[in-house]
């Protein structure tokens, strides 16, 4: 089942009964539907409507009056949504900071959008548009936020989108005590800073993928936020240094099956061990969470063809421990699917679809790119990589190769998909993942469309 807003595609009333046909959307309750051309064409070239509107994150208005949110009407205490749900926003604008110096339109929509269908941030019982006890984040937890920082240019992350769930994640309804670190393990080549000069001729400027170049990743942490709460942790230095069970000092990383997983001490103190949990000294809380910020992007040939949710897992493991090459082709679905079944699922995945690098892994020259202003979330990588790859990746200029249909493209996402559900699926209710099985079919997962407006 697939629902939206009636703005997004002009049909009247509050309120739409949803219905899906074969790749057709319907959005009135007479049943109308909209062909996939349709829906592409207002996803590509819809002009926005209103102006964006800038709210504090837990539900507090700081600019002009929210307009009703788009997707599903429901009461802010209705459970979290069951299954596979892809939420996707459209209409960010080019100027995403406006009336909050830390709040950005587009994510800022998002989450009221997650919210309004029951999959909230904050864990508090202070229910609210983003918060409630089923909450994702709890006020004392320890937030890995995995951004793609390999690249620079359009090539990595955006840090705008960054900036802004950063703002809303240090806004818990009930004092955010915790710490969010702001993660990447460029295999070598990887800088927080965006600085890096691999495959970019020996240039070492600072090219951060947002409005602003020179706000990389760690000048969030040290210019922005300036606060002891958020943090940065580059795990290239740590990738060949691996380290045994019960050495809780050490920074390096632990084998676990086939894959191996991260374990350092945040700039907080905190003792971080990606599998395990955050350490106390004589066991493990369960207060460590993980939320995956890819960027949507083209990658080369050989069966990666693009970057998403799913690939975004080879910037937690290390590539130290040889396979690299197949793990990059063959072995991409099997080895990040047992990453994220085996070692920890992400509580959230945030598409950055601000720009789409659609002809350069790198994000450069600015003609290779195309500014899509979407975001795109869901708990279900699978799922994700499936419909941004169809929906927003693909039809900026048709390259059979970023069709999810394509051989290479489906054989990742089905191995990932079979991985994960053969070991167990990834639901953990107690820490707000309420997705069982991983699902690359359209008719098993629903679509709530939004725009900023």
């Amino acid at each position: 089942m697939v629902v939206g807003p009636a703005a997004v595609l002009g049909c009247a009333g509050p309120r739409h009964a949803a219905r899906r046909v074969r790749h057709e959307w319907c959005f009135s309750p007479s049943g109308d539907c909209v062909n996939r051309r349709d829906f592409l064409e207002a996803a590509l070239v819809a002009p926005l409507l209103a102006s964006p509107l800038v709210t504090s994150c837990g539900g507090s208005p700081s600019g002009p009056t929210p307009a009703p949110a788009a997707g599903p009407v429901t009461t802010p205490a209705d459970p979290p949504p069951s299954g596979s749900v892809i939420f996707h926003l459209r209409g960010v604008p080019d100027q995403p900071f406006i009336s909050a110096a830390n709040h950005h339109a587009g994510v800022d929509a998002l989450l009221r959008l997650t919210g309004r269908s029951g999959l909230k941030l904050h864990r508090s019982a202070a229910v609210g548009e983003t918060s409630g006890p089923n909450g994702l984040i709890a006020a004392g937890d320890v937030v890995l936020v995995k951004v793609n920082a390999q690249w620079k240019y359009r090539g990595c992350t955006n840090s705008d989108v960054v900036r802004g769930l950063i703002q809303c994640l240090l806004e818990h309804p009930d004092g955010f005590t915790g710490e969010i670190v702001i993660v990447e393990n460029g295999q070598g080549r990887g800088s927080l800073r965006c600085d890096t000069s691999s495959s970019y001729g020996g240039d070492t400027s600072v090219r951060a993928n947002a409005n602003d170049e020179r706000h990389s990743f760690v000048y969030l942490v040290e210019e922005v936020f300036k606060d002891p709460r958020v943090s940065a942790m580059l795990l290239d230095p740590l990738r060949s240094k691996f380290i045994g069970v019960e050495d809780h000092t050490t920074a390096g990383y632990r084998r676990l099956q086939n894959v191996s997983y991260p374990c350092f001490t945040t700039a907080g103190g905190r003792r971080v061990e990606l599998y395990e949990g955050v350490w106390t000294g004589s066991g493990h809380g369960r207060n460590l969470k993980l939320v995956n910020v890819p960027v949507l992007k083209h990658h080369d040939t050989g069966g990666s063809e693009i970057t998403g949710a799913v690939k975004h897992f080879y910037g937690l493991l290390s590539m130290s421990d040889g396979g690299s090459d197949a793990r990059h082709y063959t072995g991409l679905g099997e080895a990040c699917g047992r990453m994220i079944a085996a070692v920890r699922p992400p509580v959230l995945n945030v598409m950055d679809a601000i720009w789409v690098s659609h002809k350069a892994l790198g994000g450069t020259p600015v003609g290779s790119t195309f500014r899509a202003n979407q975001l795109l979330a869901s708990q279900d990588p699978v799922a994700l990589d499936y419909w941004s790859a169809r929906n927003v990746l693909f039809p900026i200029d048709s390259n059979p190769r970023h069709s999810p249909d394509h051989a290479g493209i489906d054989r990742w996402l089905t191995d990932c998909m079979t991985i994960v559900n053969s070991l167990g699926g990834i639901a953990r209710p107690d820490e707000g993942i309420h997705v069982d099985r991983l699902t690359k079919f359209e008719s098993d997962f629903r679509v709530v469309l939004g725009t900023v407006a």
